[in-house]
């Protein structure tokens, strides 16, 4: 069944190149609908993961009451509007009330929503939302930096511009100065950007 799905994709692409005014034989494009197909299959990836699988028991009853962070996780995404790319740095926190994550598996949980078309703030509240219900922490910190490559390739063509989002739940939310020494630790590079240089094109959506 999943090879008539391949193919029926494949086809698609052919269809949308033909569209576009070009034609869908010449050796360069001949391969394309292949290599779309299993490129969309796998930036799309994140639909078929298993959360419990991907965290593989990774959940550890630990006496550590302060707060853990993983920050600079690399991602890269597709805007559910345009189907363009948007790419950049997630950052994580939480404070355990008797449970810890195995550090390896957040990156891995930031994959797994990140590989679905997305907007970029119900990536942030999915992954800090997944981190509250699995292991009940005092809090959860995500946030996400992201260029939009349909902000920077077309529409408004701000080359610049970046978009930062974030979720704050239980004390990061309540408790300002746990909240401030979450985003003093990951220094974020939209604070420094708005101190370097006035003119710069931010976009600041925070919860």
């Amino acid at each position: 069944m999943s090879g008539i799905y391949n193919r029926r994709m494949q086809d698609l692409v052919r269809n949308l190149l033909a569209a576009l005014g070009e034609d869908p034989d010449r050796e360069g494009l001949a391969n394309t609908p292949k290599r779309v197909e299993k490129a969309l299959k796998f930036l799309t990836s994140g639909y078929d993961a298993d959360i419990d699988l991907v965290l593989n028991n990774a959940l550890f009853s630990v006496d550590y009451s302060e707060m853990v962070i993983v920050k600079d996780i690399d991602f890269y995404s597709l805007c559910e509007h345009h189907l363009l790319p948007f790419f950049g740095k997630c950052h994580v926190a939480y404070l355990p009330s008797n449970k810890v994550i195995g550090l390896s598996k957040i990156p891995r949980l930031v994959d797994v929503f990140s590989r679905r078309l997305q907007v970029q703030e119900r990536l942030t509240s999915q992954i800090a939302e997944t981190i509250k219900e699995k292991i009940a922490p005092l809090g959860v910190a995500v946030v996400v930096e992201a260029t939009h490559l349909c902000m920077s390739m077309r529409g408004v063509e701000k080359q610049n511009s970046f978009a930062v989002t974030s979720s704050m739940l239980g004390t990061f939310r309540s408790d300002a100065r746990t909240r401030m020494e979450f985003l003093e630790l990951i220094k974020l590079r939209s604070a420094s950007a708005m101190r370097s240089s006035a003119g710069a094109n931010l976009v600041c959506i925070d919860e």
